[in-house]
């Protein structure tokens, strides 16, 4: 074991794991600003340790994301993994994090992470795929009354899991999901699509990066009218700035809101304004409040990173008060449990906004469901559940 005072001298460091390149970009820059602004509120400290972030970019790919995690943690000795990103990044790394005791806080919202596959040394601040679409298809259903839908989500594991979760909620509510479409991650024209979109009550968008933008273009200029509601990412905060009035009267879902009225996201808004010229989305507050998370967790076990079980652990009982996406705590597999927010997209001094109009309290994975019972059915597939004939 380290000489405590060396240890103590030694950086806290934290490696990140991002994207810079492709449709995901956009999120991971945000997830960079939301860590870097962290631990400038720290004043690059955590539990009084000096902090040391390092930067490595996946690519957008399983290949590159293993490759750069392998170079962090046996090359860069790093405490603990802020990121990746995507579900197929975080698939990729999974065991081997497992195996190395690197403790794993990630905006990948891969379901089986924190559910029939769960690692011990994962925790998730934000949701999974799904979490956030079981309230939207709530409120779909319930409030607004839809008894159609018609989804498109991109075709790989994040958009399965999203419309697997609306279309489970949405149909035991008595709707109907009538088609699914699944357009490629890089994907130039979406008309298509859009011209299968009719004989609905409404169209969901599970679409996420920077697919919403040319999606919500060309869903304008083909002239649809049906309504649109948004997943967890297709209406980012931080996504706003690049849409045009099409995105007015979109509703959307959301464990981050920009809107919301807590001391935490007041700084964390202000100051990512100042910083970055821009509001921040729920990819730079996921990580801000893996920050947050870090620095609890370190508090609890006096600052000590080297005893990798004492800190999961520590990081897994963290419960937080007030924080960006405002009060959290963890369920026993490292998923969070927190408000989910509904909203709709509004012009307010010229520029738009997300207004939230409904908060669905304390939401878990498992949303009204018994645990050993969806346990026990398939991960949300491209096929799972199967449409109603």
């Amino acid at each position: 074991m380290p000489n405590p005072a060396i240890a103590e001298d030694r950086p806290v460091k934290i490696g990140l794991l991002t994207v810079k390149t492709g449709p995901l970009a956009q999120g991971g820059f945000q997830m960079e600003k939301g860590v870097a602004l962290f631990l400038k509120h720290g004043g690059n400290k955590l539990a009084g340790r000096p902090a040391e972030l390092l930067v490595a970019d996946t690519g957008g790919n399983p290949a590159g994301t293993k490759a750069k995690a392998q170079e962090l943690i046996e090359r860069d000795k790093v405490d603990m993994i802020f990121g990746p990103l995507a579900a197929f990044e975080l698939l990729a790394i999974s065991d081997y994090a497992a195996q190395q005791k690197c403790p794993i806080l990630s905006l990948a919202a891969a379901e089986d992470m924190t559910q029939r596959k769960p690692n011990p040394y994962f925790i998730r601040s934000s949701a999974t795929s799904a979490q956030p679409m079981h309230p939207l298809a709530d409120y779909a259903r319930m409030e607004l009354k839809y008894g159609t839908v018609i989804t498109v989500a991109n075709d790989f594991a994040y958009g399965y899991e999203q419309i697997g979760g609306f279309q489970r909620v949405f149909e035991d509510e008595g709707g109907r999901v009538k088609n699914k479409l699944w357009p490629p991650l890089v994907t130039p024209d979406f008309t298509p699509y859009i011209a299968q979109m009719s004989g609905a009550d409404a169209v969901m968008s599970g679409l996420g990066g920077s697919n919403p933008v040319k999606f919500m273009r060309q869903y304008k200029d083909q002239g649809i009218a049906l309504p649109l509601l948004g997943g967890g990412v297709a209406m980012d905060d931080g996504l706003l700035k690049s849409f045009g009035d099409e995105a007015i009267g979109v509703i959307s879902c959301s464990p981050y809101t920009a809107d919301l009225d807590t001391p935490s996201n007041k700084r964390f808004v202000a100051d990512s304004e100042r910083d970055y010229g821009g509001i921040p989305g729920s990819y730079a507050a996921g990580l801000y409040c893996n920050g947050m998370i870090a620095e609890a967790a370190l508090q609890t076990t006096g600052g000590n990173t080297e005893d990798k079980e004492a800190l999961i652990k520590a990081m897994r009982e963290v419960s937080l008060a007030d924080s960006p996406r405002g009060r959290f705590h963890f369920d026993r597999f490292g998923n969070v449990v927190g408000d989910i927010f509904i909203r709709r997209c509004e012009k307010k001094d010229g520029k738009l906004v997300n207004r939230t109009i409904k908060t669905y309290k304390n939401v878990g994975q498992f949303w009204s469901y018994d645990e050993q019972w969806f346990l026990s059915q398939p991960v949300y597939s491209r096929d799972y559940p199967p449409l109603k004939s």
